[in-house]
């Protein structure tokens, strides 16, 4: 956007300023500006991106001025905003306990390019993204460029859901910022998720922006429009990740959180207190993207991953990018909303040719038994089960299953044998089309896993066994092992061989606990050695 765009903007916006208080303001001085406040009684001021604050020469604002300002611009809505027509502008009111106007901040609006080059790989990946960040930071700014991102670069159809018309500015045509993109306004604030919901039923949206995501039905319509397959950009309150997570409204944008009740065994591997937060299902947001200032993000690739490590106490670093730079963009094949199970010959060719000697097949890849785990490839539906459960019982056990929603594509149908009456017609259903039908007596963790179990026929492991990934367990392993080093139970100790990324989490974690560790061995063999702070050397000396 040239300067002299800029320029006209501003005009706009001093245009339906009081006469003294145009001949105060220099344009010169303008550049950074973010907002003018005027407040009954005092000198106007304006306010700088970096916290300066400058007054302007004139005499204290009078109940005139504000008059004249509000005569000029269109009637503030239920939340006190109103706009320029026009423009990106906003003008928000200051009431007393009377309703009468006794202060207006002027927010100036600005279009800003370049913004989201450093995160465009992630804006092309068709997964849906959640912006955090204090206000002023720019978020508003960055849904506006992915808005005509994604509607002009892509095309694609997008509706912004505009509830303060910050996005795509006031007055009845869209600013020519959020480029083809299609714009619902919505008339109070109370009505945005209406409008979100509406978005989806009426307007076929392959991408929907949505700005200030505040209420526990405004999340709830957000969930919805994702498992509708459509991808969803928007910002929600909160200034990072672990805030979000302990916000009992809008947790449910990143999976929600239960508690957990471990048994003692369980308890005592993971060292933790019996009674834990879990997160409760799959997120609504992709990824989560931090906004820590006007040029630095922190970026989480994967929500659920990134919510379980927080939960757990486990150390995660973001990706932290900077908006001088470009990041390069690798294409990838677009996201459908439910992942299929592909075609089990195209996938064994695929495989075919990664491999550079097929000989090697009978000793690492059993073409018939991957044929068999494709094709049993189950879809569970549940009857007055929690999904929540079953879904994170197939996470944990990476079973080949998924819950299904319609009774005519499920292989097997799981229901509570409480009630069985109430769901008869299912039942009797899910009975013609001869269909397994398996009964749990509780919503309980042990007895939806006992029955999927069952149902998918996996043979019942050694209890000493336990359903965690790698990860967890490599953790698991450092932390009992750090708690030995500084109990003085041993000197240095080694850790079984990982994976890089897996040794880099550990090292990590041995940090915390301010101990050294090094990586010892080669290849397959390569693994921590986890070595005693100066405070046991000293004590051992003595001794």
């Amino acid at each position: 956007m040239s300067n002299l765009q800029f320029q006209n903007d501003i005009e706009k916006l001093v245009e339906v300023l009081p006469q003294k208080i145009k001949q105060g303001i220099s344009y010169a001085s303008m550049d950074d500006a973010i907002e003018i406040v005027l407040d009954l009684g005092r000198v106007p001021e304006i306010r700088h991106s970096d916290g300066k604050i400058e007054y302007i020469n004139v005499s204290a604002v009078e109940e005139e001025d504000l008059g004249y300002i509000i005569s000029k611009i269109p009637e503030f809505t239920s939340d006190n905003r109103s706009g320029i027509a026009g423009t990106l502008h906003r003008i928000s009111a200051i009431r007393n306990r009377q309703g009468k106007v006794v202060g207006l901040t002027c927010r100036i609006g600005r279009v800003v390019t370049g913004t989201i080059s450093c995160i465009k790989d992630i804006c092309l990946q068709n997964k849906s993204i959640l912006f955090l960040g204090r206000p002023g930071v720019g978020k508003t700014t960055k849904l506006r460029e992915i808005s005509r991102l994604v509607a002009d670069e892509l095309a694609k159809r997008v509706v912004i859901v505009d509830t303060s018309n910050e996005i795509a500015g006031d007055g009845d045509i869209p600013h020519p910022a959020v480029g083809h993109a299609r714009r619902m306004q919505v008339r109070q604030p109370e009505f945005q998720k209406d409008i979100m919901i509406e978005a989806v039923e009426n307007h076929t949206p392959e991408v929907i922006i949505v700005d200030e995501i505040g209420t526990e039905a405004e999340a709830q319509a957000a969930r919805t429009i994702a498992e509708r397959g459509v991808m969803l950009i928007a910002t929600a309150h909160g200034n990072t990740l672990e805030n979000l997570i302990k916000n009992p409204t809008l947790s449910d944008l990143v999976g929600g959180i239960q508690s957990v009740t471990l048994g003692d065994d369980e308890a005592k591997r993971r060292s933790s207190q019996k009674t834990v937060l879990e997160r409760e299902k799959q997120p609504t947001f992709d990824i989560v993207i931090e906004i820590l200032d006007r040029n630095t993000l922190a970026v989480y690739k994967d929500t659920a991953e990134a919510v379980d490590y927080i939960l757990r106490g486990w150390p995660i670093r973001p990706e932290i990018r900077k908006v001088d730079k470009t990041y390069e963009f690798t294409a990838s094949a677009p996201v459908t909303a439910v992942q299929r199970v592909p075609n089990v010959i195209d996938k064994i060719k695929a495989l075919d040719k990664t491999i550079e000697h097929p000989e090697s097949l009978k000793f690492s890849f059993s073409r018939q038994k991957y044929v068999e785990e494709v094709k049993n490839y189950k879809k569970i539906y549940l009857y007055a089960v929690s999904r929540s459960i079953a879904e994170k019982v197939i996470e944990r056990l990476d079973l080949n299953a998924e819950i299904t929603r319609n009774l005519d594509d499920a292989d097997i149908v799981i229901a509570h044998k409480n009630f069985v009456k109430g769901g008869a017609k299912v039942l009797s259903t899910a009975e013609h089309d001869r269909l397994q039908i398996f009964y749990v007596k509780t919503n309980s963790m042990a007895q939806i896993q006992k029955i999927i179990k069952q149902a998918l026929d996996i043979a019942e492991l050694n209890s000493k066994q336990t359903f965690y990934d790698v990860t967890e367990q490599a953790l698991d392993e450092a932390k009992e092992a750090v708690e030995k080093v500084l109990t003085g139970k041993v000197k240095d100790i080694e850790l079984k061989p990982q994976n890089q990324q897996i040794r880099k989490l550990q090292h990590e974690l041995v940090e915390q606990h301010n101990l050294e560790s090094t990586s010892v061995g080669e290849g397959e063999n390569r693994h921590l050695r986890i070595v005693g702070g100066t405070e046991f050397h000293k004590n051992t000396a003595s001794e």
